[in-house]
């Protein structure tokens, strides 16, 4: 390869697999001119990056994954050098493709007890299997992030906990399992994202902790990956003035932070990644189409996730790079595609998506990481006011024929109440029709898992909440981010309160099997919760 051809290496464009044949073409011809290295893919233009908190509608396609493989069958045909696939699958494909295998959220598994974390390393094999039967090489995934702010608008749910040492084990372990598979893992987003109150997709987080501080905290889980060899690490958006001369520069574009802090002082040689450089943290900064592309690889990256201007940021790098920092990048890029099988001779690809292998670990991991906050009342109770007719069942944000709500009710037949949306729903007369019932049973189902609008709980139900609280013996099961429950007033006055966290079918079951057997709950707040 020429030195310009080793350059296109670096280049990982983001593509989208619902998109349009003129912009799948341009893909092609970007694969044929320039040598890229890889591609990461997203679901469709308006779901990527910096557009989801937009107004573009996501339409979502019952085809996206069969259309994910025929493309990059397409796009492999096009390279001359193998390109090395990525994905950011957290969750599993299931984040970015339809009726696919989605798995617990990072703070669902941060539940779970230490000795049931070959549950944590199951998840990560899973969604590798399931990435190969795509032909997906590279999961941007998982987070090291220690999530000690809850006002932390883009991590939360994303990151294992605020326990430092229980993120680095569990991200160890869902790492090894995709390397088990022969997948590449990456650690983000160093030099950690966790505590902040900024999305990088929007602004810039800016980190106040000093060297010692990070080293303490932060660092704790990356330290742990290098140790372990991880495949790579994505460097976040985020500044940290300690770090960087007291300037606020975004870590992707600093050589204070990823040279001389994350190669030399903390010794790792492997992969370096950028977060994207589409993310208006970044992208706006420069008028001079390349100036990003060179300035982070000038800092430190290896790889330019979400390179948005290729053909000028290969130029920018051959004039201003040496040849001996070029054929470094390109070396730890070559690496990652030979231990993955890419530089081999075409193998056929057998794998494919086990839905039934996926439901099975669902509920194994739902078992062991439903959470008892609070429990002051029996089942016995509860049975003999059911057969007084003197319990009822309130679904929040879902229909009362919920797998949770149905169980319970083929159980005790007791009177059942939902709230699917508040859209003209008589507030007035599901107070009158409850307030004959002394016990209440309520599954909420935390709309979203972000905070944003307070995960979309209505006001209206956060006010039929205080009063039902106050006024009944209430019994409630949270479908969702447990940094919801501090939101809800009077929360503290449950009678009973359980953590499920997912609203997967096996976690209802689960939950409404718990319910009815009172059994013990083995899982724990991975967050810490101050309940009003």
């Amino acid at each position: 390869m020429t030195l310009e051809q080793k350059i296109g290496q670096f280049f990982f464009p983001a593509v989208f697999i619902n998109d349009s044949e003129e912009n799948i073409q341009a893909t092609e011809e970007l694969i044929r001119k320039y040598n890229i290295g890889g591609l990461t893919f997203f679901h469709s233009r308006a779901s990527a990056a910096t557009n989801y908190e937009s107004k573009k509608k996501i339409e979502f396609n019952d085809d996206s994954y069969s259309r994910l493989k025929e493309l990059i069958v397409r796009y492999q045909k096009c390279a001359s050098t193998p390109l090395l696939m990525s994905i950011d699958a957290e969750w599993g494909l299931a984040m970015r493709v339809e009726k696919t295998p989605q798995y617990p959220y990072a703070i669902t598994l941060g539940a779970l007890p230490e000795d049931k974390k070959d549950l944590v390393y199951e998840v990560g094999k899973q969604i590798a299997l399931d990435l190969k039967s795509t032909g997906i090489h590279y999961n941007l995934a998982p987070l090291a992030d220690i999530n000690n702010n809850p006002n932390n608008p883009v991590i939360g749910y994303r990151s294992f906990g605020e326990n430092k040492e229980k993120v680095a084990d569990f991200a160890l372990e869902y790492l090894r399992g995709m390397s088990d598979a022969e997948v590449l893992g990456c650690l983000k987003h160093f030099p950690g994202h966790g505590n902040t109150n900024v999305d990088s997709h929007l602004g810039l987080p800016v980190l106040e902790e000093n060297l010692e501080q990070l080293i303490t905290n932060e660092l704790y889980p990356f330290i742990k990956g290098i140790e372990n060899q991880v495949d790579s690490i994505m460097i976040g958006h985020l500044a940290v003035p300690a770090l960087n001369e007291g300037i606020n520069t975004s870590a992707t574009l600093s050589k204070n932070i990823i040279q001389s802090l994350l190669r030399e002082q903390l010794g790792y040689d492997g992969l370096v990644i950028s977060d994207a450089l589409n993310m208006h943290s970044v992208s706006k900064l420069y008028e001079t189409k390349g100036q990003l592309e060179w300035e982070a690889f000038n800092a430190g990256n290896d790889v330019l996730c979400f390179a948005e201007n290729v053909p000028e940021g290969i130029q920018a790098i051959l004039e201003n790079a040496s040849p001996e920092r070029i054929e470094e990048s390109f070396n730890r890029i070559l690496k990652c595609k030979e231990k993955v099988g890419l530089l081999h001779l075409e193998q056929e690809n057998n794998y494919t998506l086990n839905f039934e292998k996926a439901s099975q670990l669902n509920k194994q991991i739902a078992r062991f990481s439903i959470t008892k906050i609070q429990d002051q009342i029996d089942f016995e109770t509860i049975k003999n006011a059911s057969q007084e007719q003197n319990t009822a069942l309130l679904s929040l944000y879902k229909s009362a024929d919920n797998d949770f709500a149905s169980m319970i009710q083929a159980a005790l037949n007791c009177a059942q109440f939902s709230i699917e949306s508040i859209v003209d729903f008589d507030f007035q007369v599901l107070e009158n029709e409850i307030n004959t019932f002394e016990y209440l049973i309520i599954a909420l189902f935390v709309p979203k898992a972000k905070p944003l609008n307070r995960f979309e709980i209505d006001d209206v139900i956060f006010n039929l909440l205080e009063k039902l609280l106050l006024t009944k013996k209430c019994m409630v099961y949270v479908f969702g981010n447990p940094y919801a429950l501090p939101l809800i007033p009077n929360l503290s006055k449950a009678s009973k309160l359980i953590q499920v966290y997912q609203d997967f079918s096996e976690f209802q079951i689960n939950a409404a099997h718990q319910f009815l057997s009172d059994s013990e709950c083995s899982g724990k707040l991975p967050v810490s919760i101050d309940l009003q």
